[in-house]
């Protein structure tokens, strides 16, 4: 629930920086016992509310108030607001790569490393080498620093458009100088074979040489690949399979020897990475690629090693005429990630010969599994009980695997447990996996101890202060659910997919169900033929110029912005009662199926003569008549940073004059490729950075809000508001591989296919987690138990 606090006699207003308003709203539901805290790093003050908050957390909450009324500085109490609205990307926080050529060029750092020609940045390039212990991906980002710090950057989608010829010369040098650094001899010449990487243009040639650098570090990533194939000693499970293999080797070769590399290097990067990706599905080479990811489970490891015997043609019956299964488990072994696991899985097959990829895999999936129960047990994280067991545990995990053949073929190795262990194994299947506790899984950028539970605690709701521009958007789509009877069930439908597929949390990098819900009307307004909906504001009544200034305000204008549409609820109401608002008469089930193909693909649409949402280039604006603008006519072509100075120190005593006057805020933006806002300050001096989110300065503070294009969704009133702007990179992964997998799904439906729950619960991976443990339990040690 949401709900909006609006004081208009109030003076500074309550969604202003200077506003004691909401503090002190927090300070009071804090007193009484409810859950109470302020964001006030989101675009206006909210205030997340809860009725019975747990002891712990209305104590951390309260302690958390009291930090701020001292002026303590506390990262944690910040991260929950950048959660909300303002997160930063990915898991990793990485900065988008169009950001970062941005900011390069921006900065024109040539004088570090020398202008074009002079012999300083010719210097810069000659010596630039991989390090014999760098491995290819951290010597590309090595050039990516060296082509900054030239005054360069990487040609892409949001910069090509201004690529000039001098960033090409930059940009040309660095490729060059990124080839003829490679460590490996026989890479680097193989390479320098090839027409797209002679970097001596002859003078009889009339076409381009452009190029990319994430486009050569392709050509060198796929080119060891196919370096690989000339040496692999295990071929194809047979000659049709083979063929088809030097097929893709034949074509890699074909790409880097286009004489048209040079016209569209953003089109030749996508034939280059469409060449690479297949290579790297090639079996012989996956068999030499194959290794442990950090996080990856030795169950996950080993069933990918299966695949790869099988697709080479093997099985996993020891022998020593089984050339296939050895090579799989020498690069199993090999592929191991924690030395010390590797070293005594090597030691176990070593001393028993000829082994199944089974008992191999066992004895790691042993050893792993005592290793993640030694990291859950450092960090405290079973009760006391439970870890006395695990480490009566541990001993039998660690002994030596044994023979059997009282459990069939597929037991031959195990770990054995007597009867009188059985008590043991039990209280350890009770137990939660440690290979998914926090010690051994990926860190969560988004963990918060302030965070409120989903449930227990009561009602819970947002508190909005100011919202003037909200209850326009609610009256928006207000107006828009009464235009169709279909409209209602359609966006409650979505938007309970998007909860449950795990894409509606904007706080770790998704959307909003605001968001969905536009989505879903741009699909109504825009895409559906004929409409189901009209676009209310294409046809909002013309302004009667008699009107009063207040309801100008109240109908037309709201803080600046153009707020007309249609809102005549009860002539809406009329209307579509008689019918009269849409020819459209596609059931809900149709128009579902419509909404999910275009968004899944770009491709023409099976249903309707439209082309599928263009990700990468379209801005979703439901005002606009068709629906669509283009992110480079928005100039949301990068990502971008913008600060701004607030107050938000400790309240000072109300008897105190200055809580009246107001400072307006001052944005000041940074690393942007296409600035749309005027800073009403000047910029920090060069060298001088701009301060911390949380950096103090004269009694406020410095708001850092990040605007991202990923996916672009134009708000219907705010124009210059991206709604979709805390998508990140891996929030957008997961958005469009859930839209493809709903269409999969949908499109498969009645065909002879194993069936998927469209609306499966996300959640349900805790109860196969709960499975998958107890299988492993059974593999390591059997199906029965032993006697004495």
């Amino acid at each position: 629930m949401d709900l909006g606090l609006i004081s208009p006699l109030s003076i500074p207003q309550p969604d202003s920086n200077d506003s004691a308003i909401p503090r002190v709203i927090e300070k009071a539901f804090l007193d009484v016992g409810l859950g109470a805290r302020l964001l006030t790093r989101t675009r206006v003050p909210i205030i997340k509310l809860c009725e019975k908050p747990p002891e712990k957390l209305l104590h951390d909450l309260r302690e958390e108030r009291l930090k701020w009324e001292k002026g303590l500085d506390d990262d944690a109490a910040a991260e929950e607001e950048d959660r909300h609205e303002d997160v930063t990307d990915g898991l990793t926080r990485q900065t988008d790569p169009a950001d970062s050529n941005n900011a390069g060029h921006s900065s024109k750092l040539s004088d570090a490393g020398g202008l074009p020609g002079s012999e300083k940045y010719q210097q810069s390039l000659d010596n630039f080498k991989q390090g014999a212990n760098v491995h290819l991906l951290g010597y590309y980002n090595m050039a990516k620093r060296l082509l900054r710090k030239l005054g360069g950057r990487d040609i892409s989608h949001s910069t090509a458009a201004d690529f000039s010829a001098e960033d090409f010369k930059i940009l040309n040098d660095v490729c060059h100088a990124f080839l003829r650094g490679l460590a490996d001899d026989a890479l680097r010449t193989s390479l320098e074979s090839y027409v797209s990487l002679t970097f001596e243009r002859s003078p009889s040639t009339n076409m381009p040489s452009n190029r990319s650098l994430a486009g050569v570090f392709t050509q060198m990533e796929g080119e060891r690949l196919a370096l690989m194939w000339e040496c692999r000693h295990i071929h194809e499970k047979d000659d049709h399979q083979e063929g088809l293999a030097q097929k893709r080797i034949d074509f890699w070769k074909d790409v880097q020897n286009k004489l048209t590399f040079g016209l569209d290097p953003l089109a030749y990067n996508r034939e280059l990475q469409l060449a690479a990706d297949q290579l790297k599905r090639i079996p012989s080479i996956e068999l030499m690629l194959l290794e442990q990811a950090q996080y990856e489970t030795a169950s996950q490891y080993h069933s990918r090693a299966i695949k790869l015997m099988l697709d080479l043609g093997g099985h996993d019956s020891a022998s020593p005429s089984n050339e296939i299964l050895s090579a799989v488990i020498r690069h199993y072994i090999a592929g191991i990630s924690h030395e010390d696991i590797r070293e005594q899985v090597t030691a176990f097959a070593e001393s028993l010969g000829n082994l199944s990829l089974k008992a191999v895999a066992r004895r790691h999936k042993s050893l792993q599994l005592a290793k993640e129960f030694d990291k859950a047990l450092e960090k405290d994280l079973y009760a006391e009980e439970d870890a006395t067991a695990i480490k009566a545990y541990l001993p039998l995990l660690r002994s030596p695997m044994k023979p059997t053949d009282k459990m069939g073929e597929y037991f031959d190795f195990v770990i054995p447990v007597t009867a009188e262990l059985s008590h043991l194994l039990a209280k350890i299947n009770t137990l939660s996996d440690p290979a998914k506790l926090a010690p051994n899984q990926p860190r969560d950028p988004y963990k918060d101890r302030l965070e409120f539970p989903k449930s227990g605690v009561g009602v819970q709701c947002d508190i909005n202060f100011s919202a003037h521009l909200a209850l326009h958007n609610t009256l928006l789509l207000r107006c828009y659910s009464h235009t169709d009877p279909r409209v209602r069930p359609l966006v409650l439908f979505v938007k309970h997919w998007a909860k449950v597929r795990g894409i509606n949390t904007p706080y770790r990098g998704t959307l909003s169900s605001y968001g969905y819900v536009l989505m879903m009307l741009h699909y109504l307004v825009n895409v559906a033929q004929p409409f189901v909906c009209p676009n209310l504001q294409a046809i909002a009544p013309p302004p009667d110029p008699n009107l009063p200034p207040e309801i100008v305000e109240e109908t037309m204008v709201c803080k600046g912005r153009n707020v007309q549409f249609w809102r005549d609820e009860d002539a809406i109401k009329n209307l579509a009662r008689q019918g009269s608002l849409t020819q459209n008469q596609d059931s809900i089930g149709y128009l579902i199926r419509g909404f999910f193909e275009y968004f899944a693909q770009s491709n023409m649409m099976s249903t309707i003569q439209i082309r599928g949402f263009d990700w990468g280039r379209d801005v979703l604006s439901i005002r606009t008549h068709g629906g669509l603008l283009s992110k480079q006519e928005k100039g949301w072509t990068g990502a971008k940073t913008v600060f701004e100075v607030q107050n938000k120190g400790a309240p000072p005593p109300a008897s105190e004059p200055h809580l009246m006057q107001a400072n307006p805020q001052t944005p000041i933006e940074s690393s942007t490729p296409t600035p749309t806002t005027t800073p009403s300050q000047p910029l920090p001096s060069p060298g001088e950075p701009p301060k911390s989110s949380h950096d103090k300065s004269k009694g406020g503070e410095v708001k850092e809000i990040r605007h991202r294009y990923l996916f672009a969704i134009e708000d219907p009133f705010e124009l210059d508001h991206n709604v979709a702007r805390t998508v990140t990179h891996n929030g957008i992964v997961a958005i469009r591989d859930e839209f493809r997998r709903a269409w999969r799904i949908i499109r498969n439906a009645g065909r002879n296919v194993v069936p998927e729950d469209l609306l499966e619960d996300v959640t349900a991976d805790k109860k196969r987690e709960r499975d998958s443990f107890s299988e492993l339990l059974v593999e390591i040690h059997g199906n029965k138990l032993f006697d004495e």
